[in-house]
């Protein structure tokens, strides 16, 4: 999907000025999202580290690995967001497919970390439809994408 960028010889100088100022908060998010995703690095480094150094060493159960993937999924999705932040940058296209990518993996991870002792029928009937829906949205966009090449 393709958004108008503002062009340098508009009249309005007040859009431009909110223009470039929205630019710049972006470039911003851009920046503290690659922190975020270092610190993410760090985290999984570290629910590593605390699992393999208490007894019995180097052994991990279910919970250790899920709460691992869990880590490892949230630096995933930082660096997703981080891409879809690049993209917004540095073209005039959202990336309306990546954006749904990105969410399928948030669900997948919720779905993956899910503790069932602690979830209700609603909630696991809510994470069901939401991954449906964006992977038929997923679909959708990918034939319409197709269907233009």
């Amino acid at each position: 999907m393709k958004h108008e960028e503002l062009p340098d010889d508009h009249s309005d100088q007040l859009l431009k000025v909110l223009h470039r100022a929205i630019r710049f908060a972006i470039r911003i998010l851009a920046v503290l999202m690659v922190v975020v995703i270092f610190w993410s690095v760090a985290d999984v480094v570290y629910v590593i580290y605390s699992k393999v150094i208490i007894p019995p060493y180097f052994l991990l159960d279910a919970e250790d690995i899920l709460e691992t993937f869990g880590a490892f999924m949230l630096v995933l999705i930082a660096v997703e967001i981080f891409i879809n932040i690049r993209l917004y940058l540095g073209s005039n296209v959202i990336p309306v497919e990546l954006v749904i990518a990105t969410a399928l993996m948030a669900v997948a991870r919720k779905i993956i970390v899910l503790d069932l002792k602690i979830v209700s029928a609603e909630q696991i009937i809510g994470l069901a439809l939401v991954t449906l829906a964006l992977g038929i949205s997923y679909w959708l966009v990918k034939q319409r994408h197709l269907s233009k090449n």
